[in-house]
Formats: structure tokens, sequence, C-alpha cells
């Protein structure tokens, strides 16, 4: 699979929509049922996320977008938001060809937000030179950069660029 990178447009919204919607299918069962809607992000989220300043990277292969990526600056750190694969396309470097061209993208620590139970995704993450926070620091670096309702928080947890670690009480 070739990986080509490319800022998302607004022409992209609704296969954006759809990815998301798609691998998120592997948070049901994993994550409280309450946090989990269906759809998983509607429409409407989609847009005011956009609007609160969150940009998407597409990787497209054979013209096709297969995987979508956000990144949000958030005063002094840089947040990935939205990281999902089409299902069919997982497992074939895509999330890291995103991972890496958005890390490019700026020179601001980059933090990650997941759930705790999606272990697929923190290792993931782990495994492309991220680091966990301490569980100490989630609430308040959460609180701080993210706007996410208390039970998204208590389940939830932080990674930070292993280079960054000790800047976030990281383990």
């Amino acid at each position: 699979m070739t990986h080509q990178i490319t800022p998302c447009a607004p022409a992209d919204f609704d296969r954006i929509l759809e990815i998301i919607n798609l691998a998120a299918e592997a948070y049901r069962g994993a994550i409280p049922d309450e946090c989990f809607h269906e759809p998983y992000m509607p429409a409407d989220e989609l847009t005011s996320e956009i609007k609160a300043g969150i940009k998407f990277s597409g990787c497209t292969d054979n013209n096709a977008l297969v995987g979508v990526m956000g990144i949000q600056n958030v005063d002094d750190v840089t947040l990935i938001r939205h990281a999902y694969v089409d299902p069919d396309a997982q497992r074939s470097g895509v999330g890291a060809a995103l991972l890496n061209h958005l890390r490019n993208e700026t020179e601001k620590p980059i933090l990650i937000g997941t759930w705790k139970a999606a272990t697929w995704a923190i290792t993931f993450y782990r495994t492309n030179g991220f680091t966990l926070v301490d569980e100490d620091a989630i609430r308040p670096l959460l609180k701080r950069y993210w706007t996410v309702p208390e039970a998204q928080i208590v389940n939830s947890c932080v990674l930070v660029e292993t280079s960054y670690a000790d800047r976030f009480i990281a383990t």
C-alpha cells in the first residue's frame, strides 16, 4: 500500500465521518455504555470539532481515503485528535504514516488522549514513541487541554511523546 498524506478538504467530510464511525466500532463493549453513542460521532459533532480548530489529514490509497487523524494546537501543546483507520486498511501502516506526518507539522509537545480500555491504541502509540503519563496527571491534563465529560475523563489515559515525558510526569 502506498500512503499519500494530504490535508483533508471539505469534500472529505462524509468519508471522514464514515471512517471514524466504522473504526470506532472497536470501542463498543470496551468502554462504558454511557460513553458509546450511536453513531459514535454524529455529523454535528464533527462539524463542531473542525470549527474548534481540529485540522484533519488523510491517508489515501489508490485515491481512496482510508485513514484520518486530526491535529489541534492548544496553548503550549499539540493534540492528536480523532485518529481512525478504516478497518479494512488497519495494520497496514496507515496510522503510523499519519502520526509521523503530523509530528512533522508541529514543534510543540504532542499529547494524545484515548480510552484506557483501548489497549490496541495505547500499544500503537507506545510503539510509535509515546509514553503514558502518570495516573495523577491524567485529570489535570484532560481538564487543561481537552473539553470532555467527566465519564470520559475517568475512563481515559493520556500519552506524550517520550522525548517530553519528564515535562508531563510520565511513567
